[in-house]
């Protein structure tokens, strides 16, 4: 399942001016200059996904059986047009190093464990997607994690606002479609999402999720963004 990838090169953060710096905009910009330099360093290949498997296929959408999958993840405040920039902020800090490292234990003979050295912090690949939902007290901002990790091999985080977790396997229906992120296009497709599943009888659960494949600074025509509903 092959996804775009995007280049944005370093030189981004030595023209950012001292004057937008220090506008309400620094945030969001710096938190998605992470996420494109994130894409970068992923290399030319495509970003890796969970593995899912297609179960049936609709003009308008299509349902996907998921395998379980790790997530580092964080709950922010909000609003909605704000919470991926603030979730971008914490969880790129934590790929890009700010986690206590590897966790690996050092044996010696014949019964006696003791902790290696403290361990380097360990940058983390980028994968896609990154999801957004509503949640109690916010909106849950998730980064997938690479495979080969476990919860007990992946670097603990440095903020404790920032949770490791697996996702149980799980069917959702999804809503594929380019674009810009507003809010208005979004309401769009979800409804359009919503009325093709009550049409064919199907039934959700949860919130929908904003699931976003690509860079933030990615040509809106070329983006890959989807909706996910839960089945039941």
């Amino acid at each position: 399942m092959p996804a775009t990838t995007y280049t944005f090169t370093h030189t981004f953060m030595h023209t950012v001016t001292r004057s937008v710096l220090q506008t309400p905009f620094a945030k969001f910009a710096q938190a998605a200059a992470l996420f494109s330099i994130a894409l970068t360093m992923s290399g030319a290949h495509a970003i890796e996904e969970p593995d899912y498997t297609v179960v049936q296929k609709t003009e308008v959408f299509e349902v996907r059986k998921y395998a379980p999958y790790l997530v580092a993840e964080v709950l922010v405040p909000g609003p909605a047009s704000e919470a991926g920039s603030q979730g971008f902020s914490l969880l790129g800090g934590y790929i890009f190093g700010k986690n206590k490292g590897e966790r690996k234990l050092e044996m010696t003979a014949p019964v006696t464990q003791t902790p290696v050295e403290p361990p380097a912090p360990v940058k983390l690949d980028m994968t896609a997607p990154v999801t957004q939902a509503a949640a109690p007290g916010g909106f849950l901002v998730q980064f997938v994690m690479p495979k080969g990790y476990t919860l007990a091999t992946l670097p603990e985080p440095l903020d404790a606002r920032v949770k490791l977790r697996e996702v149980p396997g799980k069917s959702v229906a999804v809503i594929r479609f380019s674009g810009s992120w507003s809010q208005n296009l979004y309401n769009e497709k979800l409804e359009l999402l919503k009325t093709a599943l009550a049409t064919a009888n199907i039934a959700t659960q949860g919130e929908p999720v904003s699931s976003r494949y690509n860079s933030p600074f990615s040509l809106p025509f070329m983006r890959r963004n989807e909706i996910w509903l839960n089945l039941r």
